[in-house]
């Protein structure tokens, strides 16, 4: 798996001259707290409400051309007219308000914003007719919470969602103040794929063959826009890369080479650290990663070994005097206030992950070609997949249908996750977390998420306490199996 250092040192020259150089050091300057600009990402610095500031953010189509477009400007759905897929960073304790104006140009398209991993109250939670009235066109819609623990989060659209990801409407969230240790960079990735034709166009964002199979794949690999961009570093500095899989489909195996690195955190639940080997990483999931920076002039190496051959994702090179002379001994963050589930006294329920026997069909006969009828509903008119034997029985949020289950505020519960198909399914369940148990396929090591990778034919166990009250959606993130039928929801009352 590891590869030579000496590959890693002659690729130094091609590196330096690349316009994917982004320079982060002085990420910690004695004089200022301030995150500076990676230029040129564009994903740009992050925006940092004070106290009592609201965000302003409008979902609107913007002209964009981004490095990975080679020099094609396309037609992305954004919610800032400076940056895509913005940052937002906040301070632990510190409340979060933002307006959010549909401005996006189809008369019918209502959003909401999800706080993807935020355990925050009901009524922010963004899930339209669920939780809220939808924001319609024209139409300023608000958000204001405390976010109970730190954490790397993101925020999205919850409705006609296989559109406006593969239009780049996605966000990051980042609760700061879980550090024992101040990194000496910290770093955000959002990786996102994008479904392009030879002509740099868009291709359709789903089709019948996907969304019953494994989805639609991007055609375009990329980090924050840029296909593998390379970043200096504080060498020999420990380095935070926040890792936020936003891709619709894409499962990869993430791994480093060329230094040390470990797993500081899963879904941003801080863990004991995890010697980095490999990591699969579905959609949804995010890895808060610390590693050693090369020294200066050398090269380390984020990558996906989910493939034929690897890819590398992110390069980064040491830049300047060597800030550390010790070893690695990756510090532990900060723990959370969580519940811990009482096990001994948990009610066990079951959720099995199933296909229809139309969508079995359609996997069977690989038919392909023909767009699902998505527009303006949050969910196409077929159903492929189910939960319980359930799909979700809408294709629209306003008509509900009966709960997945009935949890009692409080109370601990031990969900069985079993995957019946033949397909990996990342299960999220909004305004809680999961204390992972065991698998049936796998070693999994005892950490805190909100989105657990089911792989095909394996049964996972998890523990959690209903201490959230409210309607919660309970979904597979592969976008077209959610909007698909792989859906529904728990109440916690």
């Amino acid at each position: 798996m590891a590869q030579s250092q000496t590959k890693l040192i002659n690729r130094r020259a091609m590196l330096l001259s690349s316009a994917a150089v982004i320079s982060v050091a002085g990420l910690r300057l004695t004089d200022s707290a301030a995150t500076p600009v990676l230029a040129p990402s564009p994903i740009n610095a992050p925006l940092r409400p004070s106290p009592g500031a609201v965000v302003s953010l409008e979902a609107a189509e913007r002209m964009t051309a981004l490095p990975c477009f080679e020099g094609k400007s396309l037609p992305l759905w954004t919610f800032d007219a400076t940056s895509v897929c913005p940052i937002i960073r906040i301070k632990r304790g510190q409340e979060l308000a933002v307006a959010i104006k549909n401005g996006l140009p189809r008369a019918d398209e209502h959003i909401t914003l999800h706080w993807h991993g935020l355990r925050i109250p009901n009524t922010q939670d963004g899930v339209a007719y669920m939780t809220q009235a939808p924001i319609m066109p024209g139409e300023t819609g608000r958000y204001a919470f405390t976010p109970p623990e730190t954490g790397t989060f993101f925020f999205h659209t919850h409705c006609n969602s296989v559109d406006h990801f593969g239009r780049g409407l996605v966000g990051a969230l980042i609760v700061e103040g879980d550090e024992a240790q101040a990194s000496d960079a910290d770093l955000v990735l959002m990786m996102k794929d994008w479904r392009l034709d030879a002509g740099k166009a868009f291709l359709p964002f789903t089709t019948d063959e996907g969304a019953a199979k494994a989805g639609s794949a991007g055609t375009v690999r990329a980090i924050n826009g840029v296909t593998n961009p390379v970043y200096a570093v504080p060498a020999s500095g420990n380095i935070r890369v926040r890792l936020l899989n936003v891709d619709p489909v894409r499962i990869s195996e993430i791994g480093v080479e060329g230094t040390d690195a470990a797993i500081i955190a899963v879904d941003g639940n801080g863990c004991a650290p995890i010697e980095l080997g490999t990591w699969r990483l579905g959609p949804a999931g995010r890895l808060d990663i610390l590693m050693r920076a090369p020294k200066s002039g050398q090269v380390a190496e984020l990558v996906d070994y989910f493939s034929a051959e690897p890819v590398v994702l992110a390069q980064l090179v040491g830049d300047g005097p060597e800030v550390r002379d010790d070893a690695f001994r990756p510090t532990p963050l900060l723990t959370m206030p969580f519940k811990v589930a009482d096990r001994r006294a948990a009610e066990h329920l079951d959720f099995t992950f199933s296909a229809t026997a139309t969508g079995s069909a359609i996997a069977a006969a690989a038919v392909g070609g023909e767009a699902l009828l998505i527009g303006k509903l949050c969910l196409s008119k077929r159903t492929f997949w189910a939960i319980n034997k359930q799909p979700w029985s809408s294709v629209d949020h306003s008509d509900l249908g009966p709960p997945l289950a009935s949890l009692k505020l409080g109370r601990s519960y031990i969900f069985e996750l079993k995957n019946v198909t033949p397909n990996a399914h990342p299960i999220h369940i909004h305004g809680h977390t999961f204390e992972i148990i065991k698998s049936n396929l796998r070693d999994l090591p005892s950490v805190r998420a909100d989105t657990i990778l089911l792989l095909p034919k394996e049964r996972i166990e998890v523990a959690l306490v209903a201490d959230n009250p409210g309607r919660w959606m309970f979904h597979c993130h592969i976008l077209e199996h959610q909007e698909t039928g792989m859906m529904g929801y728990v109440t916690v009352t």
